[in-house]
């Protein structure tokens, strides 16, 4: 990284044109490569693949695509192997992806344009979760200047947010930008990534390491605490969380955000009061309003469950109308329309989360319950006999049995 910083190229006009490199850590990735490095093919200037060992064609895949490859024993996680990759890197500006993302085609001019500000550090870049039922969004820090004072660090989740911190303290000129529309693509998602198994016993071990060294760290507390309260520790969960809260500094608004999240799902079902302040106060931070999704379809529901239907309606439009890609916003505000009697709209947001997300077996069953209700016994005959069917390709057989019994008890379920 100490190295000087690459020779700038010109273009037509003569203006100097920053050199960008692309930044990789991969291990039998083959499959998914291809379509990682054709999104930044005629974007960036040079491509550095790290390799970790693979027993499939990842570095074919990789040099047939103009990669510089080099290869490497795996160290331990992921930090100190991005930093290896980070000092074969060649351009003013680095980009870094993992294999499952990929840049969208509408993001390349915006994000050259930032790069072009001379006090520009990092940016920010929205990316898409695909699959993601509830948050959808996040917003990572994986294009920076090639500063030889910026570096990977943390045991997991690697980033360079604590050297860009460091820096800046010292340098104060240096600014974080965003383009506030998404940038990159990731179909890695899992609801379960960190369930069960070994992966999540070195997972734990590493949070907790991490949190020794650094007592109240925030980040490290949102972390752990987050992983406490998906594991149903909900007292060790509250505990962590409030003590990175308590630290977290009042500008973190990333952090602040995720720590008033956890506590208030932690706090919902025994304490609805203080769950409805820290879901507003996660709201009331200065963020892209697509990142907050979680915590306004969350305080939604939970107003649905205090009789505030029509604060929850609003919350959930406001939701469609952030991301009304995201099929959750639309199933919610149907089960609203729902309980206020509104069964027309009901119906029709119910039929836009589907368009949006066909496998959403809830859904479905929702649309039947209120065609059945609108009198439309055919079609909710066809609806459940579909919500049946997919819940049973699913896996779960026992909530496809419940329904069919709760079903067969309302309606003939075979014409």
């Amino acid at each position: 990284m100490g190295q000087p910083l690459a020779s700038r190229r010109t273009c037509g006009s003569d203006r100097p044109t920053l050199m960008l490199s692309l930044s990789m850590i991969v291990r039998n990735e083959a499959s998914r490569l291809e379509r990682c490095l054709e999104s930044v093919a005629g974007f960036v200037d040079d491509m550095v693949v790290v390799y970790t060992g693979s027993m499939d064609a990842t570095v074919a895949v990789a040099e047939r695509l103009g990669a510089r490859v080099h290869r490497i024993e795996w160290p331990g996680d992921f930090a100190p192997a991005r930093n290896q990759a980070l000092r074969w890197t060649r351009g003013d500006w680095v980009l870094t992806l993992d294999a499952d993302e990929w840049l969208l085609p509408e993001a390349r001019e915006p994000l050259r344009q930032l790069m072009e500000h001379p006090d520009a550090l990092l940016i920010n870049l929205l990316r898409h979760e695909q699959g993601a039922k509830q948050s959808p969004y996040s917003s990572v820090s994986r294009l920076f200047r090639r500063h030889p004072a910026i570096h990977w660090s943390r045991p997991y989740h690697a980033m360079v947010d604590d050297s860009v911190h460091a820096l800046r303290q010292r340098e104060p000129h240096w600014r974080i930008l965003q383009w506030q529309e998404p940038a990159l693509a990731h179909d890695g998602y899992r609801s379960d990534r960190i369930a069960g198994g070994d992966k999540a016993a070195r997972l734990r071990r590493a949070m907790e390491a991490d949190l020794r060294a650094h007592p109240g760290d925030p980040y490290a507390s949102a972390k752990l605490g987050g992983l406490e309260l998906g594991e149903g520790h909900l007292s060790r969960a509250v505990a962590l969380l409030e003590e990175g809260l308590a630290h977290c500094p009042s500008d973190a608004h990333a952090q602040r955000y995720e720590l008033m999240l956890h506590l208030a799902m932690a706090h919902g079902g025994t304490d609805p009061t203080k769950a409805t302040a820290l879901y507003q106060g996660a709201l009331a931070l200065p963020l892209d309003p697509r990142l907050t999704l979680a915590a306004r379809l969350n305080l939604a529901a939970l107003m649905v469950k205090t009789g505030q239907l029509q604060a929850a309606a609003e919350l959930c439009t406001e939701a469609t109308r952030t991301a009304p890609e995201v099929a959750l916003g639309w199933y919610n505000l149907g089960l609203i329309h729902r309980q206020q009697g509104d069964l027309p709209s009901a119906i029709a947001t119910y039929q836009r989360a589907i368009h949006l997300d066909p496998d959403h077996a809830e859904a479905h069953q929702n649309l039947a319950v209120a065609r059945l209700m609108a009198g439309d016994i055919e079609a909710a005959r066809r609806g459940f006999r579909h919500a049946i069917a997919l819940l049973m390709r699913q896996g779960h057989h026992e909530v496809a049995e419940g329904l069919r019994s709760r079903a067969g008890a309302l309606i003939k379920l075979e014409p």
